[in-house]
């Protein structure tokens, strides 16, 4: 599976441990910045990031800024992304399997390493149900 993968200055740390947990999940990571703490606009790189998604057949995105919250609302602004801002494993699990979500946002501030690497592991594990959900789903477009 294809991942993009981006942050702003305030989520670089976390990008960064964030990318190796996928790469040692074996998963194909594509990192679209940023490459340095140094200050830009995160609505940017959600931009970016959510083209990739919605021209990649199969794939999915992880944001990260200092909250998780701008990345949430800038990825959500685009037809056919459904980003799920998490902050627990719980969160992650039921965002892929009620909500069908393509992009996973966390934010730097909010959490540490071990909970992101265990909100990565349900995120990518967790297949989306379906059924009752898909109605739900299509209704968001």
């Amino acid at each position: 599976m294809q991942v993009f993968i981006a942050s702003d200055h305030a989520g670089f740390g976390l990008k960064e441990f964030v990318k190796k947990v996928l790469l040692d999940r074996g998963l194909e990571v594509c990192d679209l910045g940023v490459d340095s703490q140094e200050r830009v606009d995160y609505p940017d790189f959600a931009q970016k990031l959510c083209e990739c998604v919605l021209a990649t057949a199969e794939s999915k995105g992880v944001l990260i800024c200092g909250s998780g919250i701008g990345m949430s609302i800038a990825a959500n602004r685009f037809h056919g992304i459904r980003a799920a801002l998490c902050t627990d494993s719980y969160l992650a699990k039921m965002a892929r399997l009620h909500n069908d979500a393509n992009v996973l946002c966390m934010g730097e501030r909010v959490i540490g390493q071990g909970e992101a690497e265990e909100i990565v592991a349900q995120f990518f594990s967790a297949e989306f149900e379906g059924g009752r959900h898909l109605e739900r789903v299509r209704k968001l477009g």
